[in-house]
């Protein structure tokens, strides 16, 4: 049976979903910052945000990346932090104003249709947002447009399920169970950007120059296996997609499998999930 991918449909189920997970995805933010920092200041630096710089956080999610890229723009700077969910928004924009951050906005947004002023902002950031976006072209083609010249761009992605066990057993085990299909070629996904020189490749087709990339190994670091399962069962939208057509009780044996399954990657120090992200950048 041939399954048709419906990028409208998807977009809806991913607002919903990421609509349930926000609050959890807020809770673990200090994990998660411990988690994605390397590659976090690694895009920053790429993109060259320092004091003043005007930036465009997109797929923002809790705003992790937000609030650091604030703190670099000080308050000659500032920073518009879109996404496709409001509640995962209202939690970025808690944290700016918890830290006394006055230089962040947040706007409901969806990635590929940036409703934002042309040549407005000096860098555009994606934290492991844009490869669920079922148009990747397109929304780069947004960014660039929303770039002044000289502006760069910067993601991190993560590379290939080989080399992200943390993320791709789960998705494997889920597959498998809901008789899900393989994601074709140009699909989003967690991995859809992962292959060598692939998100490269985009956005000198977008028009960037100077385009880099660097592979920065960011293993996930938790007491358990347990706990591992814990925060991916409460915060990764991406894996409620999945389930969503399994009955509780199969939803149920999946989980049980999955920390079966990372259970492997428990040692004396607690556990290490395999996790490699790949930091890309450019310049308009």
């Amino acid at each position: 049976m041939t399954v048709t991918f419906d990028p409208i449909r998807y977009k809806n189920t991913t607002r919903a979903q990421w609509e349930d997970a926000a609050a959890a995805w807020h809770r673990w933010g200090p994990t998660i910052e411990d988690w994605l920092g390397e590659a976090t200041a690694l895009m920053l630096d790429a993109t060259d945000v320092r004091t003043g710089s005007t930036v465009l956080d997109v797929a923002a999610g809790a705003g992790g990346q937000t609030l650091a890229a604030a703190r670099r723009v000080g308050p000659a700077g500032h920073v518009l932090a879109t996404d496709i969910s409001p509640a995962i928004l209202a939690h970025a924009a808690s944290e700016a104003a918890a830290a006394g951050l006055t230089n962040v906005r947040t706007r409901e947004l969806d990635g590929e249709r940036l409703d934002v002023d042309a040549a407005a902002f000096d860098a555009v950031i994606s934290r492991l947002g844009l490869i669920y976006l079922p148009d990747q072209a397109g929304a780069l083609a947004a960014q660039y447009r929303a770039l002044r010249p000289g502006g760069r761009v910067g993601a991190i992605v993560y590379s290939t399920a080989e080399r992200n066990a943390f993320f791709a057993a789960p998705v494997s085990i889920i597959r498998r169970r809901a008789s899900l299909p393989p994601p074709a070629a140009g699909q989003p996904g967690p991995f859809s950007l992962g292959g060598q020189g692939v998100l490269a490749e985009l956005l000198r087709r977008t028009g960037f120059r100077d385009v880099g990339t660097q592979t920065v190994g960011a293993p996930l670091r938790m007491p358990t296996a347990a706990e591992c399962v814990r925060f991916e069962r409460e915060s990764f939208g991406a894996l409620h997609q999945m389930l969503a057509g399994l009955a509780p009780e199969d939803r149920e044996a999946a989980w049980q499998e999955i920390g079966a399954e990372l259970e492997r990657f428990e040692g004396p120090s607690g556990f290490t999930g395999p996790c490699e992200l790949i930091v890309a950048w450019g310049v308009k």
